[in-house]
């Protein structure tokens, strides 16, 4: 008799490493991290159990077979970061597993993985050719692929791929693709080679201290300098609770310097440069993940200074 995961403490499935535990935990919201993040234990174990019920979906393994939920549950940790998540949703589509068969799809998925060093969808690349260009309607989050369209009107191939890139990934993290582009705009002007007397560096303009704390290795390189960039506008809306203008301020000034002034610092650069964010992005405020950091400790402060 094939053995189920609820009989084992462990077993092995298409390279994957599967734990036996509890399906009640994987209901639970999970953080999102960027490529390079490594997970707390407990937000690992979360991902854990969540592959693991998806697994128990896709084979009818305790529960009734139910490949839609299964596809489901896959794309909540794909989105999440999970590696292994993101080859099993790519196996599902590359398989015709309960999904329609959708190589480019397939191609997406195990590209995500593949990024993150998985080697079975390393593999699987070869068989599937290039992934789809649009971003899943699951992977997607709050916001639509379009948004943010009016910031940037592309006028060179170079640009296209920027234009893309950002589509593709800021919903990964979170981020509206309106705020990205903003800052992008802002920043580089979209680009790839910009480097500033202040070592910035790339489209999303970061110092070595910010590529370093989000393990971007080629800040001249598009996809990670955007990987990077939206990590830490992801991690500034949760510390200053999606408030539009303090992150604005926060990425051209550092979060330091928000908290010792208790808002937006009285620098003309800081200023200019939240004044141009907020009129591009068109909204004061921006939703968050208050899962993956706790907020800025001056935050009451701010908001009394505000009357707010």
């Amino acid at each position: 008799m094939k053995p189920s995961c609820f009989q084992c403490p462990a077993l092995v499935r298409r390279g994957a490493l599967v734990f036996c535990g509890l399906l009640g935990l994987a209901g639970a919201s999970l953080p999102v991290f960027a490529a390079g993040e490594i997970p707390r234990e407990s937000d690992a174990e979360r991902l854990l159990v969540l592959r693991k019920e998806a697994l128990a979906y896709e084979h009818g393994e305790g529960v009734p077979r139910d490949p839609v939920r299964a596809a489901k549950l896959y794309c909540d940790g794909a989105r999440a970061g999970d590696p292994e998540a993101q080859f099993s949703l790519g196996w599902m589509y590359a398989n015709g597993r309960g999904l329609e068969r959708d190589d480019a799809r397939a191609a997406y998925f195990f590209n995500l993985a593949a990024k993150q060093g998985h080697p079975q969808s390393q593999k699987m690349q070869r068989f599937v050719g290039d992934p789809a260009s649009d971003t899943p309607e699951c992977m997607r989050g709050l916001f639509s692929a379009d948004d943010g369209q009016d910031v940037m009107v592309p006028s060179s191939e170079a640009q296209k791929r920027v234009l893309s890139l950002v589509h593709q990934l800021a919903p990964e993290y979170g981020v509206s693709p309106r705020l990205a582009l903003a800052v992008i705009r802002t920043e580089s002007n979209f680009n790839p080679a910009a480097l500033s007397n202040k070592n910035a560096q790339g489209l999303m303009q970061l110092i070595p201290d910010t590529s370093a704390r989000f393990n971007v290795k080629k800040p001249f390189d598009p996809e990670q300098n955007l990987r990077g960039g939206l990590a830490y506008l992801r991690w500034l809306l949760a510390y200053f609770e999606g408030d539009v203008s303090l992150v604005a301020a926060a990425y051209n000034a550092g979060e330091g310097a928000v908290n010792r002034y208790r808002g937006v610092p009285p620098y003309a650069e800081t200023r200019g440069y939240v004044k141009r964010i907020v009129s591009l992005f068109k909204r004061d405020d921006h939703p968050y993940d208050a899962k993956v950091t706790t907020p800025s400790p001056e935050l009451p402060r701010i908001r009394l200074t505000r009357g707010s």
